[in-house]
């Protein structure tokens, strides 16, 4: 084995979900909350310089995190497939094993090592959902179903279909049913009148 050091594996689909839930809290996430985000998957602090990934790079992936969120926003299987292989034909993708900068080797399906930010998130984050959908064959994804929360989620674990982002909005969205349930007609304010 070379010098170079061996790194844990990629996650490009938890790390595509992260980047949109910020994307789509904040539209103009800046540069350096994205850069911190890319280090926190994996991206070295040399990677995500303000030479290595500027504030262009930085606006061209926010558009691409939008791209990919509206297949996270899919629950139709036949359309987040057709989506997911547009994105991936628009973005050359031929797969390919790199490891670079002391990082394990990984699959990559941009057009090279000199692909830009955006249209490395694009290849990436399309083939980890391409992933997921032919493994389960459905989204392996989706929007928390909680009335009040927007947040994706992945749903790639074992057991009943997920619909919530989170165990908090699941039990939140329960008690409220449960109250609603067993709520007495006196109880409605409607009724006092």
């Amino acid at each position: 084995m070379s010098g170079a050091t061996v790194t844990q594996g990629f996650r490009p689909a938890h790390r595509l979900i992260e980047i949109a839930n910020a994307v789509r809290e904040d539209p103009a996430l800046s540069r350096d909350a994205l850069a911190d985000l890319l280090r926190r998957h994996g991206e070295t602090p040399d990677d995500v310089t303000e030479a290595a990934f500027t504030a262009t790079d930085a606006e061209e992936l926010r558009s691409a995190t939008a791209r990919l969120t509206d297949v996270l926003t899919e629950t139709d299987t036949d359309r987040a497939a057709l989506a997911l292989n547009a994105l991936l034909e628009e973005c050359g993708a031929r797969p390919r094993l790199s490891r670079h900068d002391g990082h394990a080797w990984h699959l990559h399906v941009d057009r090279g090592e000199d692909a830009g930010w955006a249209d490395w998130f694009t290849a990436s984050g399309a083939l980890a959902l391409a992933q997921l959908l032919s493994e389960h064959g459905h989204p392996a994804w989706g929007t928390c179903a909680a009335p009040d929360c927007t947040t994706l989620y992945l749903a790639t674990g074992p057991g009943t279909p997920r619909r919530y982002c989170s165990p908090r909005c699941a039990s939140r969205t329960r008690v409220a049913a449960h109250r609603e349930r067993n709520r007495t007609p006196s109880d409605d304010p409607a009724s006092r009148s």
